[in-house]
């Protein structure tokens, strides 16, 4: 298989004038936004931020303080929580997840410093315009998230000819991403002579109807993107693949651990440990410039107790690229 690299946006998007000397007087805050929860499976993230923060100096109750905000998978109400952050006077906001999070969080924020970790082309997905704009801090560029669209049913794939007809369960709303992963994931099915079905769903019955769908258009393999109205229904779509025996692999591993078959994507919990250290760096007067792009790390996770229950047996080629295997 062809491995593609693309490179995962974690540094500030907005300059600010001598910010962190006017707020040196007082304790500093971290505005923490998120498009989930922060409950859960959700606070792996806000974990390592805290791990980096610490790595970087500043501890909760003795230099620092935080300030939440969650959209609970409603991207309608992220610029409303990331103009509240900037309200609080948050010194510097933390915007976890996809694009959409570190965008709202961008156009809110017009003097505070942003942090964001995504796993998406920073100029390709809005979050800066690119290295000519005035206000861009950041002038790496990389191949976005749809790669790994492609790349995750590239995995699903190696399980062995299932039938002709794959699915792709995604989210419209989330309108930078979403006609490219379409689009890079198609192409890789008619590469490997398969029939795509694309699946659209923002509510909890739409996501019953896609199943629904799914089980008449006899879809034998499907890939769930990671987007965050999804992850936050990621039980109910674990349930319904194992209800209509369809093989789905995941970007994160939490849903592997929940129970789905197996998941590929970035090392979440180094990326936003990254994330808590550039924020410190911020906390002591770095402007956000000075923090570039990093490319990410991945893995690879397989829940053999779900293959069983598939009755599919990984193959040895691609058991020796797994990075963990959960039971």
């Amino acid at each position: 298989m062809r491995r593609r690299e693309f490179i995962a946006g974690l540094t500030g998007a907005t300059a600010w004038p001598c910010l962190a000397r006017a707020q040196q007087s007082r304790t500093p805050v971290v505005g923490l936004l998120s498009g989930v929860s922060f409950e859960g499976p959700y606070a792996v993230p806000v974990a390592a931020i805290r791990r980096g923060l610490e790595e970087a100096g500043f501890v909760e109750g003795r230099n620092l303080g935080f300030e939440y905000r969650s959209a609970n998978g409603r991207y309608d109400r992220l610029p409303e929580l990331a103009a509240e952050l900037v309200r609080s006077q948050a010194t510097v906001i933390v915007a976890i997840g996809a694009s959409t999070h570190s965008f709202a969080a961008k156009v809110a924020s017009g003097t505070v410093p942003i942090v964001f970790a995504m796993g998406a082309d920073a100029a390709e997905v809005g979050v800066v315009k690119g290295p000519d704009a005035p206000e861009a801090a950041v002038a790496r560029t990389g191949s976005g998230t749809a790669g790994l669209a492609s790349k995750r049913l590239e995995l699903l794939l190696e399980l062995g000819r299932r039938g002709p007809v794959v699915g792709y369960l995604d989210n419209s709303r989330l309108s930078e991403t979403f006609e490219a992963n379409v689009a890079d994931v198609m192409a890789s099915a008619r590469q490997k002579g398969r029939e795509l079905v694309v699946f659209d769903a923002a509510t909890e019955s739409e996501v019953e109807t896609a199943f629904t769908r799914m089980a008449l258009a006899r879809v034998r393999a499907l890939v769930v993107s990671p987007d965050p109205f999804l992850m936050t229904r990621q039980e109910q779509i674990i349930a319904r693949a194992a209800e209509i025996l369809v093989p789905t692999i995941y970007a994160a591993r939490g849903a592997v651990v929940l129970g789905g078959l197996m998941s590929y994507g970035v090392l979440n919990n180094d990326m936003y440990r990254r994330a808590g250290i550039y924020a410190g760096r911020i906390l002591m007067g770095a402007m956000p410039a000075e923090s570039p792009v990093l490319p990410p790390r991945f893995e690879l996770v397989v829940n053999s107790r779900t293959a069983k229950s598939l009755r599919i047996a990984v193959p040895r080629q691609l058991m020796i690229r797994v990075d963990e295997i959960i039971d």
